[in-house]
């Protein structure tokens, strides 16, 4: 029945009968996190680095109601250029499918196709989290973690957010967070918020062990391996924390709530930081594809 709901490309059909290494990107970055050409750009140089590191790309989409796991080219321009696609997580699937429309995955809506379509390694920039001064707005994809044995490579979770709420939330609901060449939680921006993580691995061979061992228990739970934006890539800490306190004030001043509030911080803080966020954010989803790719190859 799920079979009849979704389309492999061929290359990625292939490489998961073959038992090679695939590893699953987001497509919501590139319909709701950069702006047109770079989201193309982008999406193309992620796929590519997954490539130079021995795996499978597979962008996984929403197309006229048909979940595409793996996308042409010219479905990544056509997402690319698009203005009406829904972002879509656990909820939005049945009524993207049933109106036959077109979405885009969150880090939550990846990791349940990804896991549907026997992927274990998926490459994001940073995950959503529980949101400063909200606290009962947690996004979906720390519920996701914890229900969905997929492993997700990021750079921490968005800097926007409350990050020692976002990792108690973590740990209540038992998703080993996992530092890779580091023991604190990045920062997204900066390689680390001073937060300190339990479990620190220096190779992607001790990453895919840990990733075995939860296979071989039989936990429901995704895992979070957080890699540091590279040192010559990222935004200092107190620029970054500057501009997310004046776009947080910004945001509420105008009302601002909901599935609206990410996409708003993020293109505010790129504006008072004179772009260079949003470079820090391109640097890191192509270093999370490059790492996402060695361990994808490491579990084999």
């Amino acid at each position: 029945m799920i079979a009849e709901l979704m389309k492999f490309h061929p290359d990625v059909a292939n490489a998961l009968a073959a038992g090679r290494p695939v590893v699953a990107l987001e497509s919501t970055l590139i319909t709701h996190g950069l702006p047109h050409p770079i989201n193309l750009e982008v999406a193309q140089a992620m796929e590519q680095a997954v490539r130079d590191n021995g795996a499978t790309p597979a962008t996984i989409a929403v197309l006229r109601g048909q979940i595409t796991v793996g996308l042409t080219s010219e479905q990544l321009t056509h997402l690319a250029q698009a203005s009406n696609v829904r972002k879509c997580s656990r909820r939005d699937f049945p009524i993207v499918l049933a109106q036959k429309g077109d979405g885009a995955t969150t880090v939550a809506g990846t990791m349940i196709v990804a896991h549907l379509a026997g992927i274990k390694v998926f490459a994001t920039g940073g995950i959503g989290g529980v949101h400063r001064g909200h606290p009962v707005d947690v996004s979906a994809d720390l519920l996701e973690l914890a229900q969905t044995p997929v492993a997700v490579v990021c750079a921490g979770a968005k800097a926007i957010l409350d990050l020692p709420l976002t990792l108690e939330v973590l740990e209540t609901h038992g998703v080993p967070v996992v530092g890779y060449g580091c023991a604190e939680f990045p920062a997204f921006y900066s390689r680390s918020s001073g937060l300190p993580l339990d479990v620190r691995c220096d190779t992607v061979e001790e990453i895919a062990a840990m990733i075995r061992a939860r296979e071989q228990l039989g936990f429901r739970t995704g895992m979070l391996i957080t890699n540091p934006i590279p040192t010559t890539d990222e935004l200092p800490a107190e620029i970054a924390e500057a501009a997310i306190q004046q776009a947080l004030q910004e945001a509420d001043a105008q009302g601002i709530r909901g599935k609206e509030t990410t996409p708003f911080l993020l293109a505010r803080v790129s504006e008072l930081t004179g772009d260079r966020s949003r470079a820090a954010n391109i640097a890191l989803l192509k270093n999370n594809a490059r790492v996402a790719a060695q361990i994808a190859k490491a579990i084999l």
